[in-house]
């Protein structure tokens, strides 16, 4: 099967002058609306953090992370997958309280991507994160972030098609709630990917929630770091892309392990190792903030709101041979 899709009969809606420009707007509206909605403040955010720090995102625990020698330090240092860790503890640092969070421009490179028309080994994301209380720790309070989120694209979608006519692609600001466990038992014959390729057709915006924990057929939904994300509190929020007629993940987030479920998670993923890390130790003494957050795909969203087919559209990168061949005349890569 081939990886690069080429729609029948594509043609970009914009030129790639009017692209770029466009792209800078679906930005700077987003950001105003995700700002308003959580009240976030932008900060500074690492590039790469110190290769035995603990802050790395370990993503679903296989993928290498980009290191280098620092002769100045002791240790090497690691570029970035995310910033999943490191914004809790930059919130207890900048004296954040509950009801107020942050927000970063996260770059990173994921060298071990298998590359196609959504997945590229540049990564730029909205990393964000908030300070909640206890009793804040609800799906509820879950699906009101959620609602949250898709309130401030489908503004961004509504700004865009104002600036540009030719530009219609709503947003979609009922979601529909489903647990990876209900998803399975909705499908059982299909893989988690078919799965939601099958529902989000029919449910355009959606939210799977609970995902890292193993199913009732002993196989997980999708793979989860388990020292972040609460498994019982978190999930994939997708939406139905229509020129390559498939679900698109544009952000993971959740609420976040607190002690007990820390704890629990690392025992379940054999993983207790990481407790000697400074930063499980605080979660694991509570002396970090409770909070909620995730990553929103900046290329994935301009992919989305302006009718791309491929994200090299969207984004520079480095492509192999046959996605530059496939491409070649039909999409322009940047």
């Amino acid at each position: 099967m081939k990886k690069t899709i080429i729609p029948t009969n594509y043609e970009s809606v914009l030129n790639v002058y009017d692209t770029q420009t466009a792209i800078g707007f679906i930005k700077r509206c987003f950001e105003e609306a995700l700002t308003g909605s959580l009240k976030l403040k932008r900060v500074s955010a690492p590039l790469f953090v110190h290769q035995q720090s603990g802050l790395n995102d370990n993503l679903s625990g296989v993928e290498r992370p980009v290191q280098f020698d620092v002769p100045s330090l002791k240790n090497n240092g690691e570029v970035v997958h995310s910033l999943a860790k490191w914004k809790r503890v930059a919130l207890k640092q900048y004296d954040f309280h509950a009801g107020n969070g942050l927000y970063a421009d996260m770059n990173a490179i994921r060298r071990d991507e298998v590359l196609d028309n959504l997945h590229s080994i540049y990564v730029d994301q909205w990393d964000w994160e908030r300070v909640i209380s206890k009793e804040q720790r609800t799906i509820d309070y879950l699906k009101e972030v959620v609602q949250g989120l898709v309130n401030a694209m489908a503004e961004t979608a509504s700004r865009l098609h104002t600036k540009y006519p030719s530009v219609n692609i709503p947003i979609q600001t009922e979601v529909s709630f489903i647990t990876s466990q209900e998803l399975a038992d909705l499908y059982p014959g299909l893989s988690s990917k078919d799965r939601e390729h099958a529902y989000v057709k029919e449910h355009p915006t959606t939210f799977i929630m609970q995902i890292g924990a193993e199913l009732n057929d002993g196989e997980s939904h999708d793979h989860r770091a388990p020292d972040y994300d609460d498994w019982s509190l978190n999930g994939d929020l997708l939406f139905w892309h229509e020129p390559l007629k498939c679900a698109m993940e544009l952000s993971s987030m959740g609420i976040r392990v607190d002690d007990k479920s820390l704890l629990e998670q690392l025992e379940k993923a054999n993983a207790t190792d990481r407790l000697a890390f400074d930063f499980h130790k605080q979660v694991a003494n509570n002396e970090l903030p409770l909070t909620i957050g995730g990553g929103i795909g900046q290329s994935r969203m301009c992919m989305l709101l302006l009718g791309k087919a491929h994200i090299g559209e969207v984004q520079v990168s480095l492509w192999d041979d046959e996605t530059i061949e496939a491409c070649d005349g039909k999409i322009f890569l940047l």
